[in-house]
């Protein structure tokens, strides 16, 4: 406690954007308490260690922009390369979104959810993964009591004209999804071993 009591007090406490409390946060973490932190001042523990798995960003710019490109702080999906040839892919949170990023089908859920299924395979084709190699999909779903029947009547189709058996693991959620007008998005992660050119 008097750590975090001396610490507090070599804050200033009249700064007009950071609470105290946000301020003794942002120091704890190696941030400059008063101002905007410059790109790459911080250096991650541990970051010496690194090299044994592989990790790249992975996008589909024909279907979807990166989030980046309108403010948002997270790949479309993150490539991972394990030494023994495994690849898993994590794909973020996926929605219903065109290559400039806008809002597709606005009101209309079930093309929302063909055209997230459609990004989504893109993402997944970029690193030459196909749907059977998906082992787990979390779903989010604004309106879970109106638009669960249908998002599941469509799954089933897209899940049965795949041919996937078994299907992959699988949650939905009732969730805000970062923008009103999205009425569905999915995350998605799958496993393989490495292929030719992939």
């Amino acid at each position: 406690m008097h750590e975090t009591q001396s610490i507090m007090e070599t804050i200033r406490p009249s700064d007009p954007f950071y609470s105290a409390a946000e301020r003794f946060e942002r120091a704890a973490l190696g941030l400059p308490p008063d101002e905007a932190a410059p790109a790459g001042s911080l250096q991650p523990a541990g970051a010496s260690h690194r090299g044994v798995i592989q990790r790249r960003a992975i996008c589909a710019p024909e279907v979807l922009n990166e989030a980046s490109e309108y403010g948002s702080a997270f790949t479309r999906g993150l490539r991972l390369d394990f030494p023994d040839g495994l690849v898993q892919l994590l794909i973020s949170g996926t929605a219903s979104v065109g290559t400039a990023g806008e809002t597709l089908y606005e009101g209309d859920f079930a093309a929302q959810c063909w055209r997230t299924f459609r990004n989504l395979t893109r993402l997944l084709a970029s690193e030459k993964a196909t749907w059977p190699d998906v082992v787990r999909t979390t779903c989010y779903i604004r309106d879970i009591e109106r638009d669960y029947g249908e998002f599941n009547r469509i799954r089933n189709e897209f899940y049965r004209a795949l041919g996937l058996d078994p299907y992959p693991a699988s949650t939905a959620i009732q969730a805000r999804i970062c923008r009103s007008d999205l009425l569905v998005e999915i995350e998605a992660v799958a496993m393989f071993y490495r292929r030719t050119g992939a």
